[in-house]
């Protein structure tokens, strides 16, 4: 579980496919302490919550590994990840750290595409499309997860919302680099789906 506040930048340093394909090997990069990272520790990279196999240092930096699997391959923007490309990382959530964001389960539903960027006074407002499957759960005020990163809805029409990025954020993830045609992983709040999940057992 996590809650969609970035805590580093980290940056795929090895990429390795293995098994036809069907499964990718990842080095990460990042600024964590090494002893603090167990195999089998859950890490959100853009997102998409990854179980560490192994970690270690090299160069004064921790690396720690992760697999991706076919369905992350198929579903998510891992399958254009390569050397040298920086994610928003966000260790997994322990009981009474402070819930800043919101409700994440790194589960991805699904890809949204940036169709406008709006460069403010030191802040940035973004339009994404989505599919309508995943727009139903989308609405003014409410949450999403864009990259790993907890936002807030500003406004909704049909497939499409738009979110206002503040100097922290833009500064501390990997958001500021979003570009017209960027893909981003998309992840639904928790409690809208419940909510509509109810609504249609009525």
């Amino acid at each position: 579980m996590f809650t969609g506040i970035v805590t580093d930048i980290g940056e795929i340093e090895a990429l390795t496919p293995t098994a036809q394909g069907q499964l990718h090997r990842l080095r990460i990069g990042c600024s964590y302490d090494q002893a603090t990272i167990a195999d089998g520790a859950s890490i959100a990279s853009n997102g998409i919550c990854m179980t560490v196999v192994g970690s270690g240092t090299a160069g004064g930096r921790t690396w720690y590994e992760v697999d991706a699997g076919a369905e992350t391959l198929a579903l998510t923007t891992a399958k254009h990840w390569g050397v040298g490309t920086r994610l928003n990382l966000e260790r997994a959530l322990k009981i009474g750290d402070e819930l800043g964001g919101h409700i994440v389960t790194g589960h991805v539903d699904g890809i949204a595409t940036v169709v406008a960027r709006e460069d403010l006074p030191e802040m940035a407002r973004f339009t994404l499309e989505t599919t309508r499957e995943l727009a139903r759960f989308i609405a003014p005020k409410g949450s999403v997860t864009l990259d790993g990163t907890s936002l807030t809805v500003n406004t909704v029409e049909g497939t499409r919302f738009s979110v206002l990025i503040i100097p922290h954020t833009l500064s501390a993830t990997i958001l500021g680099g979003w570009r017209v045609d960027s893909e981003v992983n998309i992840e639904v709040d928790l409690m809208a789906r419940y909510a509509a999940r109810l609504s249609e057992m009525k």
